[in-house]
């Protein structure tokens, strides 16, 4: 068995980068927002703050929220036919 290289952000130069007119400071507003339970968000990375970020693989995600851990939310997402929680902050997700 071969051993994987790398970590979980490698080969996600384009699926983590912003796009020209997204640079700069990250919107306070999308920082403090607030979810309530069942409210469907999306999952979109905000690569320039890392902390409370998911795995690359679920990105552009739906889910549900389904409660909240400190300043982060409990998203449950469907990955095939497995349910999962995924611990996300909330510059990370935008409601559908």
């Amino acid at each position: 068995m071969t051993k994987r290289i790398g970590s979980a952000r490698r080969k996600t130069r384009s699926k983590l980068s912003k796009n020209v007119r997204r640079k700069g400071k990250i919107s306070l507003s999308r920082y403090f927002q607030t979810f309530r339970e069942d409210d469907v968000v999306r999952l979109i990375a905000e690569p320039a703050y890392q902390n409370g970020m998911y795995h690359p693989r679920f990105h552009n995600k739906a889910g549900v929220i389904k409660g909240k851990k400190g300043e982060c939310y409990e998203v449950m997402i469907k990955d095939g036919k497995k349910e999962k929680m995924l611990i996300v902050h909330p510059v990370h997700l935008k409601r559908i």
